[in-house]
Formats: C-alpha cells, structure tokens, sequence
C-alpha cells in the first residue's frame, strides 16, 4: 500500500527504495531547483542504504503531486522518536511569535491536533479563522457588470453598442452596477478553499471546507492571485479579513520565511529554524524585560566609511546583548574540547557587538535538547567583558525564566 504521510524531524532521512519513485523524483527535481546556499531546504545523497532525501534545519510540510505529504519537525531531543508528538506542539507555539503570519490568532486549545498531520493542522487554523470571518459578516461591494440586454440598464456602452448591436437594434449593450459578494477578496478566499479540499485528507476538514464553499457559492474564482497578493492592502472596512488572507497567502503561495522555485510539488511550506528560534526566544525575552529590542541596527563595524551594519539579536541598553544559534551544543565529550563546540564566527561576532557597543555582559543562547548532556559555559574576552553560553526549553516556557535573570 502507498505511503501517503511521512513524518521526519531535522536530519533524519527518506531513502529511495522507501517512497514511490515519482514522489521521490519530485522531491529531487524541488531540492534541485533550490539548491542555493541561501535555501539549503533538504539535500540528496547517497550511501550504503542507497539515494536519500535528508532534512536539513528547515522544518514545515510539502506535499508531492500524486498526495504523499511529507512533515518536518524540529529536532527537540537526543531520541527522535520518543519526543516526535511533542516535537509538532513546540513547532506549532513557535510559529505563533511570527510577524505577519496568522498563527498568532490560531486558537490551538479548541482544535484536537495531537494525531494530526501538520498540513492538516494549519488547515484547520485558517478554516476557525474564516469561520470567525463569516460570523463577522462577508464583505458585499458594487460591481461593474456589462451585458448585452433585450431592455436598458444602467448607463450604455456607446462604442460597445456600435460595435455589437449594429444589426440587433432591439438590445442594449450596458454597464450596471450591483451589490455583490462576488469581489476579489471573496474570490481569493474561495480559491483557498478550492484547493484545500484538493489537499485536505481528513474528513472533519473536508466537511468544513464544503460548508464554507456553500457560504461562498455566488462568489467566482481568482485564477490572478499572485498579482493580487503582490499589490493588496487591508482597507479599515475589511480589517477582519487580514488574518484570512494571510492564511490564503501562506497556501496559495507557500509563503513561508523563504520562497521556493519550482512546481514540481503540489505544496511547500518551510520555515527556517534558525529565523523560528530567533523570533520565539527574542520575543519571550522582550516581554519579560520591558525596553529590549530585537535587531537593534544603530551601529558599524567601520565607521569610516561606515559599512558592516551589526544587528545583535536581543539589545537591552545598559544591561546586555544576547544572539540566538539553532545549533545542538554537545558537551559529553573532554573538558579540553568543550569550547571548540563553539562556533569560532559567533564567538568573533559577540566580541564586536561587545566592542562597539561598549557591553561588558554578552550570551549566546542555544536550544536546551532532551538527552543532551548541556552546562552553562563562561569565557572572558578582556578585562570585564564576558561571553556566557545558555540554553533555551522549548517544551515549557517556565523553565526558561531564569534566563530573564541574566542582566
């Protein structure tokens, strides 16, 4: 029988023999037209069980043509297997500190999502978000209609009744006016509609979407929407629907952290962890402690002519500089070693965030990995200025409330 769901976590792999050859062809030709550095997504190799698909630190869902859905989750423990439920929550929490993506609104706690695909999950999220729409009320607008009638309606079309009626003097070429729900960011909505059904596979999702498309029955499809997404904005009368179009935005163009080339897959939402870890981490911190800013960008590493802008993670003035690393920071190994583990580019690039902004308390935080044995680490730069290693939990919130300590 075939597959139709697999779930991997970061750097885990799908051979070839596993899945069917046209999905994993599919894949292939997707990583392949993605295979900029800036957009390392996954990578194909070879080895001694044969060609493989591996997952690299982007994490989200893509589904093939033929229906397999493949969902990447973040690696949060030593053990893959034994935190890979637990895993889609953390993901889930983290996607919610995004800015201009809808998951912040998403309310998780009345939708059942522990046993569901993800692809399934963000379904579910947009779909109680246009039930909340319709509950607020579908936008109508007048519409310019045209039409070619036995009776006079509106004002006539002069050029257009030349051009038609020349021989048929008993009809009226007119322009009209009417108040419909048949306008584009209904269409867009309908058209998100229409192809979730086409990707959805869980029926509870599929009755929902058929209600909705019932709701939305006078309203046309939008086959422009990528010009659409390219010059809309959200006016105050329809402020209700930025949520929604967000959401239509994400499935109709896979809009994720980075965009993708290709229409080899049917689907393809992928987040960078390294972006994901960030945002989450700096926004805990920035609620916690009042005043810190996320990406402070007032200072250069040459001043003359200024260049090399330096853009610190977490800034709070007078107290500290913090950078956020996706990187698991193993220490079961020689006390000697221990320090190597670091990056030798982020400990230069806290040594001049340090200079430059004249801070003596800097910390390079890293994700806290179940099974992962992990200690707090210390260097000194010069005279008082220090470098501090620290771990972040990504499962409960509480246990990182030590780190707003750090000042």
């Amino acid at each position: 029988m075939k597959q139709t769901q697999i779930t991997l976590t970061e750097f885990e792999r799908i051979y070839q023999r596993s899945i069917d050859k046209k999905d994993f062809n599919d894949i292939e030709n997707f990583i392949l037209k993605n295979s900029d550095e800036n957009a390392p997504f996954l990578r194909i190799g070879s080895g001694v069980g044969g060609k493989f698909i591996q997952a690299r630190n982007y994490v989200g869902v893509l589904q093939t043509k033929s229906g397999l859905t493949i969902e990447i989750l973040p690696k949060i423990a030593d053990n893959n297997d034994a935190k890979r439920s637990r895993s889609k929550a953390v993901l889930i929490k983290m996607l919610k500190s995004l800015k201009n993506f809808p998951f912040k609104s998403s309310n998780l706690a009345s939708l059942k999502t522990q046993n569901l695909p993800l692809l399934e999950i963000f379904i579910s999220m947009f779909l109680c978000e246009l039930e909340t729409l319709v509950k607020k009320g579908i936008k109508s607008d007048y519409v310019t209609l045209e039409e070619n009638l036995n009776f006079l309606k509106g004002k006539l079309n002069i050029n257009e009744q030349i051009k038609r009626n020349s021989i048929h003097k008993e009809r009226f070429y007119v322009e009209y006016s009417e108040f419909l729900k048949d306008i584009k960011i209904n269409q867009i909505i309908k058209t998100t509609l229409k192809f979730l059904y086409k990707q959805s596979n869980v029926s509870k999702n599929q009755q929902k979407i058929r209600e909705l498309l019932f709701i939305f029955d006078e309203v046309s499809t939008c086959e422009d929407y990528k010009n659409f997404f390219t010059n809309y904005t959200i006016s105050r009368q329809v402020k209700h629907y930025e949520q929604a179009l967000l959401w239509c935005k994400i499935f109709l163009l896979g809009d994720s952290f980075t965009p993708h080339k290709g229409d080899d897959l049917a689907f393809a939402l992928l987040f960078d962890m390294n972006a994901l870890f960030e945002s989450y981490v700096g926004n805990f911190i920035k609620k916690k402690l009042p005043g810190t800013v996320l990406q402070h960008s007032e200072k250069h590493l040459i001043e003359n002519p200024k260049g090399f802008k330096l853009r610190p993670d977490i800034f709070l003035e007078g107290k500290f500089i913090a950078d956020t690393k996706w990187k698991i920071i193993r220490q079961d190994i020689k006390e000697s070693e221990k320090k190597y583990k670091i990056s030798q580019a982020d400990l230069y690039q806290l040594y001049a965030y340090g200079k430059k902004y004249e801070c003596d308390k800097l910390y390079l935080i890293y994700p806290k990995i179940d099974g992962v044995e992990q200690e707090s680490m210390k260097f000194r730069y010069e005279d008082e200025m220090w470098l501090e290693i620290l771990y972040f939990g990504l499962e409960n919130d509480y246990d990182n409330d030590e780190l707003i300590k750090i000042y």
